[in-house]
């Protein structure tokens, strides 16, 4: 009985099935998986005038979009539209994506074969994730048809099972372009059937000529007679290539949707180097006249072309050729402003610097490739830069996000805020803003390292920190970013051994996760293991090129280690790199101190404090370089001004050891022994067993007493006899008042006389 269409808006997808005129050197002249011969064939299908619809297989600017149906049911069967010349498989009954105009309304009273059942059951069961079932139906639609459009998604249901080297070897073995011979769909009247292994044609030659064909009434011709048998095995290509003139090919020579799911069946099966010849070393439709960022796509979907760069990218970065992903990932982005991947591995892995980041985003083809969504796109990639430049821009990019398109509450947008804040140390605000994240989505890869953070700065949010933890290895115990929050929170408890363990267990789960790197490298600084922790911040400097956070702890280790040169190279590399981050500025003041240039220090550090616009919510994270400030004002003899910024540093935290102790050394400076010996017993009262107070306190109290009473050394201002003529109109004025104050109650009596 025949099936009845579905009603909703269920689709079949499939490609567009091959031209016949499929040209012979594509599987006979070439064994090689490169990407040339699917160029060439681009070539020849442009300059012969070839169906749009075998064009369009090959054409590297569409999106995959075309392998989704623009109808709800499986078309009915076509007008007989055919010629002698034309391959069987141009003539597909079933395509669905032929709207031509003389097809419309030809649906209606269409019966399904078991073929257009099957594809329903194969496509409903993906959409349900039964991918077993899927296979199962899948598999004998290809036995039936030898449709590549069946085979691309019965490939696409094995990589969806994670059977990639079943899926890779479908794409790539020898493939029959033309219909079987038996099944639901053999024609009823077909030519006397000529045996697969027989010679190619009378004049064939070597082994051709020599491979006789297979004896009948054998095994194989008992179970299924008249079944075309592809010959397979280590020369399958050789063989075929000699048996067959045309009607065989590999699915990855017919369409670029094909080699693509090949590359990445390969990639995930670790055959790197196999999976970038499929793609090429470079984008080999670059100078094809039919790729490029001004050809548009059609569909309006993601180009492919696009696509297979940006895998083309991940390929690089898996061989360490982070140079050259770069390029890749650029190229992916320059050609379709909506692969989003190939944005996300070039900011996320910080692989320009922030400059760099900011030319690429603004200098894209947002108008040319999406006209009606060109200032959204543009928007939403520059929001999730990084902020250490052109904060105004940032600011007015998330307040339009908000007002123009309602974003207030996505979690990406609210991410930028977070980034923002937590650029700025302000670590309780920007933890405010993770956790409303967090509470939209559980888990939100970009938002939990920032999460994380902000739980290890703010102290008493370190039990939380545990709790976090916990949580996310219960829920994701795969993702990397789980077992970055464990050794985050052994940081926490200062078990860096631990730590270490964990942040490495994340590296290797994921290699381009960035803040694993760089805690693993604080967790050797931490305990005192400062030239491993050069050696690990080197490592991720090599890694994340883009990135001067690498290079800066590299000086910050240097100068600890007193190899002030080398200091100096890595934050002058870093300083080059991003100009704009106040933490670089501080640790240059802190070089130039070290080199006893206090001028310049004590600029370095007021330029830090201005670049940092200090908040309420962040002058916790800033007391250091206050304090440096001070210091290096103090060192050049700028009291009053050192005073003031330690007085700051006590406004905003009392019981601050450093500044107490650092303003009673610029009180003693100044000739305030007294307030300099107060100020060294608060400190000595929050810090008991403090040396360098104990000691300073020590001299101050011996000043005191070369001073004497009188605060000045060699006795009373103005010498002994000065000194006794004041004591004794000091003792006259005495006696007067105690006259005066016994006379009064006798007046009073008298008056009241």
């Amino acid at each position: 009985m025949a099936g009845t269409p579905p009603t909703g808006g269920f689709a079949i997808p499939r490609l567009p099935s091959p031209s016949g005129s499929r040209p012979r050197h594509s599987i006979n002249n070439s064994f090689s998986f490169g990407p040339q011969s699917l160029v060439d064939s681009l070539a020849e299908a442009n300059t012969s005038g070839a169906s749009n619809n075998r064009r369009s297989y090959l054409d590297p600017s569409r999106s995959i979009l075309q392998t989704s149906p623009l109808r709800s049911s499986p078309r009915q069967p076509r007008r007989n539209k055919t010629t002698a010349s034309r391959h069987p498989l141009a003539n597909d009954t079933t395509d669905v994506f032929q709207d031509d105009a003389d097809d419309e309304g030809e649906d209606e009273g269409h019966e399904w074969t078991i073929v257009d059942r099957m594809r329903l059951w194969r496509h409903d069961a993906l959409m349900q994730h039964l991918y077993d079932s899927a296979a199962f139906w899948g598999d004998k639609i290809v036995s039936w048809t030898n449709d590549p459009n069946d085979a691309f998604w019965l490939a696409q249901t094995y990589f969806l099972k994670h059977e990639y080297s079943r899926a890779e070897r479908l794409l790539t073995r020898p493939f029959p372009t033309s219909p079987p011979r038996t099944g639901p769909l053999a024609s009823a009247s077909r030519p006397a059937f000529q045996p697969p292994f027989a010679p190619a044609a009378a004049n064939a030659k070597g082994k051709g000529r020599e491979m006789p064909p297979p004896a009948t009434g054998g095994p194989s011709e008992e179970l299924a007679p008249g079944v075309q048998r592809l010959p397979m095995g280590p020369g399958e290509m050789i063989d075929v290539a000699i048996q067959y003139e045309d009607g065989v090919s590999r699915l990855v020579d017919m369409s670029v949707a094909c080699r693509y799911l090949a590359a990445q069946c390969q990639m995930r099966q670790g055959k790197w180097s196999d999976a970038l010849e499929m793609l090429g070393e470079s984008n080999p439709f670059r100078n094809s006249g039919k790729g490029g960022p001004d050809v548009p796509n059609v569909e309006g979907g993601i180009k492919i072309e696009a696509s297979m760069c940006n895998l083309r990218g991940l390929l690089m970065l898996k061989l360490n050729r982070g140079d050259q992903a770069k390029a890749c990932f650029i190229e992916a982005l320059a050609l379709d402003v909506k692969c989003y991947e190939a944005f996300e591995q070039l900011v996320d892995g910080e692989m320009m610097t922030p400059e760099e980041e900011w030319e690429v985003v603004q200098n894209l083809a947002y108008r040319e490739q999406t006209p009606a969504d060109a200032e959204f796109v543009r928007l939403m990639y520059m929001s999730r830069l990084r902020k250490y430049k052109h904060k105004e821009e940032h600011a007015i990019t998330r307040r339009r996000l908000v007002d123009e398109y309602g974003l207030g509450d996505n979690p990406d947008v609210l991410y930028s805020f977070a980034d923002a804040l937590y650029t700025q140390l302000r670590w309780a605000d920007c933890f405010a803003v993770t956790s409303r994240i967090l509470s939209l989505v559980s888990i939100h890869k970009a938002t939990i390292p920032l999460h994380v953070a902000c739980m290890y700065h703010i102290k008493h949010l370190n039990s939380k920190l545990f709790l976090f933890a916990h949580d996310l290895v219960e829920k994701e115990p795969e993702s990397a970013t789980s077992w970055f929050a464990v050794g985050m929170w052994y940081m926490c408890v200062e078990k860096f051994p631990e730590a270490r363990t964990y942040f490495s267990k994340t590296s290797l789960m994921d290699p381009r996760f960035a803040p694993a790197w760089i805690a693993f490298a604080h967790a050797f600084s931490m305990e005192g293991e400062h030239d491993h922790a050069v050696t690990a911040y080197s490592t991720c400097a090599r890694l994340y090129t883009g990135s001067h956070l690498p290079l800066m702890f590299v000086g910050m280790e240097h100068m600890i280690l007193s190899n002030l040169k080398l200091a100096e190279e890595a934050l002058y590399a870093a300083q080059y790199m991003c100009d704009s981050d106040p933490l670089l500025y501080n640790e240059r003041g802190v070089m130039f101190f070290m080199n006893e240039d206090y001028e310049s220090a004590a600029q370095l550090f007021a330029q830090a404090l201005d670049l940092a616009q200090v908040v309420q919510s962040s002058q916790l994270a800033w007391i250091p370089t206050y304090i440096n400030l001070g210091t290096a004002l103090r060192r050049i003899g700028r009291l009053q001004e050192a005073k003031a910024a330690y007085q700051r540093v006590l406004e905003i935290d009392y019981r601050n050891v450093p500044a107490l102790s650092f303003m009673g050394v610029t009180q003693h400076l100044l000739g305030n022994v007294e307030a300099a010996i107060v100020k060294y017993h608060e400190a000595l009262s929050i810090d008991p067993i403090n040396g360098y107070v104990l000691e300073l306190l020590e001299l101050a109290l011996e000043t005191s007493a070369e001073m004497g009473p009188f605060g000045t050394k060699g006795g009373p201002p103005g010498g002994e006899e000065n000194w006794e003529q004041k004591m004794r109109e000091h003792r006259d004025k005495g006696k007067q008042v105690a006259q005066n104050s016994s006379n009064a109650p006798e007046d009073e009596d008298s008056m009241q006389m």
